[in-house]
This record gives C-alpha cells, structure tokens and sequence, in this order.
C-alpha cells in the first residue's frame, strides 16, 4: 500500500468518524426534543448524551492515535530495513569491485613481467645473432 492509499483510508476513516459522531449527537438531541419532558429533566438528558458521546469520542481518538502510532512505527522500522538493505549491497558491490581491481592489477602486473622477459630474451638472441 503506498502513502496516497494510506492516506487515503486514514483520511476516510476520520470522515467516518466524525459522521457516526455528529449523526449520534443530532439523533440523540431529536429524540430529547421530542420526547414530552420537563426542561429540567430535558437538560438533565441532554447533558448526560452529550457527556456519552464525548467520552465515545475520547475512546475513539484514543483508538485511532494508537492505529496512527503503529503505522508510525511500522513506516519507521520499514525504512530503517530498506537502509540495511542498500547498505549491505553497497558493502557487496564495493567488496567486488575491490576484489576485481586487485585481479587485474594482479594480472597486469603477471603479463608485463612475461612481456619484459620475452624482450629481454629477443635482445639476448637478437645480440647472440650480431655477434656469430
């Protein structure tokens, strides 16, 4: 899932959040206007609606920072995986690059010592033909 999605469901969740919670307080308050009460009894109800729906409010906040928290930490712990990751390629990489570059100077070093040795021998022949 990538951030834009992630957003997304997150951001709609909220959007659902916050409907459930406006549609119980406007349910809970047309049902208490319109119920036959004294206006005592009437603010008493309100009151204790009002009082329910935000500690159901609270719990879901609550509910919902500890969802957040956890992406959080699985975004963090994510990334610091995908870090070891390039870092141990690089360590490889760089291992076999300097493994390579010690062969070919391992090798080069090997033919130019074959090349001053097949001139040396040409000069010794080339010398031992002058002379006879």
């Amino acid at each position: 899932m990538n951030k834009e999605e992630t957003n997304a469901q997150i951001q709609g969740n909220s959007n659902l959040t916050k409907g459930i919670v406006i549609g119980a307080l406007l349910g809970a308050a047309a049902a208490l206007l319109f119920a036959p009460k004294s206006g005592r009894e009437l603010r008493s109800d309100l009151s204790e609606k009002i009082s329910a729906t935000a500690d159901k409010s609270k719990e879901i906040a609550n509910i919902t920072k500890d969802k957040v928290t956890d992406l959080a930490n699985s975004v963090g712990s994510g990334a610091s995986q995908v870090m070891s990751s390039v870092k141990e390629a690089a360590a490889d990489v760089s291992g076999t690059i300097s493994e390579e570059s010690t062969k070919v100077f391992d090798k080069t070093k090997q033919l130019s010592h074959e090349a001053a040795n097949e001139v040396e021998k040409t000069a010794e022949n080339a010398t031992r033909d002058l002379k006879s």
